[in-house]
């Protein structure tokens, strides 16, 4: 016969450890918990590591920025191909792309304004806040018909901008712009000229000065930061 001493031990040999398995599934839950708020603060911190290089690291141009920028000259005495006089004020709030090149410009002009024209198909529908304006420095064989059908052949929202030559004259010196006549060539004469873009910001100041090498890639990259 088992004595009830033996029954009692018997029993609590044979009943299961509940309470050490629910210790052990509490264990497994709090690391499970903890596991998760270390990946959750390692995923916060890589987005506020890249979201803070972005915010501390000011953007890289891919031209020469102006530190100290001052408003853009005027274009006091120079029209579009339209006739509509020229008002740089008009403009606020967008950016423009100044250029002073010649329709019967062999290489550079024409390699420039399809960059320029790429840039914009980069932007999409941005770039309905940019306007590039091309003056002449040659108004003597550019006139207005002229200059509107050179430069609508690279794209439509480029803009010819011309004037006299005095005019025109006066505004590449406030740009810093030099052109001369150059060598003959059979359909008459080159033009000497300086060959860089410019950005006016949406503040009306003259911020940065492009090469004329730069790539539709970066200067679309530029202008977009600009706006």
């Amino acid at each position: 016969m088992t004595s009830p001493t033996e029954l009692h031990t018997t029993s609590a040999a044979a009943a299961p450890d509940t309470a050490g398995d629910t210790s052990a599934r509490a264990r497994t839950r709090r690391r499970r918990r903890r596991w998760a708020v270390v990946a959750a603060v390692v995923a916060i911190g890589a987005l506020a590591g890249t979201l803070g290089v972005r915010w501390l690291r000011p953007y890289l141009y891919h031209g020469a920025v102006l530190q100290a920028p001052d408003e853009a000259p005027s274009m006091e005495g120079l029209h579009y191909t339209d006739g509509t006089p020229v008002d740089l004020s008009a403009l606020r709030g967008d950016v423009v792309v100044v250029y002073f090149g010649y329709t019967h410009c062999p290489d550079i002009c024409p390699t420039t304004l399809a960059a320029v024209s790429r840039a914009l198909d980069d932007l999409g529908g941005d770039a309905d806040d940019v306007h590039v304006l091309v003056l002449t420095i040659d108004p003597e064989r550019d006139t207005d018909e002229v200059l509107e059908a050179y430069v609508g052949a690279f794209d439509e929202r480029i803009r010819g901008v011309s004037g006299d030559l005095a005019s025109i004259e006066r505004v590449a010196s406030l740009y810093g712009v030099y052109f001369a006549k150059g060598e003959a060539m059979a359909d008459g004469y080159a033009m000497d000229h300086t060959a860089t873009l410019m950005g006016i910001d949406p503040d009306g100041h003259l911020r940065i000065v492009w090469p004329n090498e730069i790539t539709a890639a970066d200067l679309a990259s530029d202008l977009d930061e600009l706006r």
